[in-house]
């Protein structure tokens, strides 16, 4: 009896030091959850951005006779590289010779009757002055009246002759510019319309490019300085490049503005037209945002059903916890959604996940979003 009154006693005693001791529960460790973010106002990820685009070539052409008639010298081929003013082909020029020549005979033929007119009209002046019974004021005025025509002859065979001197020498084709025949439509004796394309010119000692700039950079575009273009085919090779022009309408679709670049072309590549590339320009971005606009992510932000406002949430850097902001925004551009109230610069906001987060979370910044 007394032993098992001893097993009873010693288990409540082992109960009573398990439940003093060693009892309690240990809470769960609260587990920081990684969230993308950003530093807001920093430019570390847009000075990355590139504008993609093609190349085009500087200036392209096609050309073609201002008149007709058989091709008699195709002097190039495609791929032959030529100067300005070059010639590159020639219509037979017989038939334009005779027509110049016949309004150059014309003329000097008017030249001499004018010579006729104008002696008679004197004449007839100084024997009214000596004799007026011998002549009459009609007369004079016959021979004045016959001088003037002459001499308006004279004027519009002179345009003749110009006229004919002129289809003569467009019986050459000149190069208006230097660059490379990419294109031949026609061949020697071949007989052409007047306008018809004979062969296609490019200029590709200079190379354009159009790239989509955003609506927030617009009015800082033009003093940009530093802009590259790395091509795919080249991907080692920075071409500096300048901004030819920025169009003043933006695209219906994108609302952004197409900007011409102009580049020379590189001496250790070949740039044609058609190649794809980037063009990156730190300072623009710089420019843009040092503007006072204050871009995030459109999936930064989100909306509460209950009162319709729009929230972030903000990461405190020292305690690494959330709490959610109201924020206004205000344009959507291709950098990503304008902040007009509720942010400063170096503010950490989180970029993904903003659904799921919950006030004073403790979060750890996994990376740092660009804003666009």
């Amino acid at each position: 009896m007394r032993s098992r009154n001893s097993v009873v006693l010693f288990m409540l005693l082992s109960s009573f030091l398990f439940s003093a001791c060693g009892g309690k529960e240990t809470p769960p460790q609260e587990v920081v959850r990684p969230v993308p973010a950003m530093k807001v106002g920093d430019n570390g990820g847009e000075l990355g951005r590139s504008f993609p685009g093609r190349a085009m070539a500087y200036q392209e052409l096609n050309l073609s006779f201002r008149i007709g008639g058989p091709v008699i010298q195709f002097a190039v081929q495609v791929g032959d590289a030529v100067k300005k003013d070059q010639v590159l082909a020639r219509i037979d020029p017989r038939d334009f010779d005779i027509g110049l020549r016949q309004a150059q005979g014309q003329l000097e033929e008017t030249r001499a009757s004018l010579l006729r007119a104008e002696s008679d009209y004197e004449r007839q002046q100084r024997i009214f002055k000596e004799d007026p019974g011998a002549t009459s004021e009609s007369a004079i005025d016959r021979a004045r009246e016959q001088r003037d025509r002459t001499r308006a002859n004279i004027r519009s065979l002179e345009a003749a002759v110009d006229s004919a001197r002129d289809q003569l020498d467009d019986t050459y084709l000149r190069a208006p510019f230097g660059g490379t025949v990419v294109a031949t439509y026609a061949e020697s004796y071949e007989q052409v319309r007047p306008k018809q394309p004979v062969l296609r010119l490019v200029d590709l000692l200079r190379i354009k490019m159009v790239v989509n700039i955003p609506e927030n950079l617009i009015s800082v575009a033009k003093r940009v300085k530093d802009i590259t273009v790395i091509f795919d085919s080249f991907p080692d090779e920075k071409v500096a490049a300048q901004i030819l022009e920025v169009s003043p309408e933006a695209s219906q679709l994108t609302r952004t503005y197409p900007m011409t670049l102009v580049m020379n072309q590189p001496k250790t590549a070949k740039i044609l037209p058609g190649m794809a590339g980037r063009a990156e320009a730190g300072s623009l971005e710089r420019a843009g945002n040092d503007g006072g606009q204050i871009i995030i992510p459109m999936g930064a932000a989100f909306s509460s059903g209950e009162s319709g406002k729009t929230y972030v949430w903000v990461i405190n850097d020292q305690t690494k916890t959330v709490t959610r902001r109201e924020v206004t925004l205000g344009v959507v551009t291709n950098a990503g959604t304008v902040v007009r109230a509720g942010l400063q610069r170096g503010e950490w906001i989180a970029t993904a996940g903003v659904n799921s987060l919950r006030d004073g979370q403790r979060v750890r910044i996994a990376e740092q979003a660009p804003a666009s």
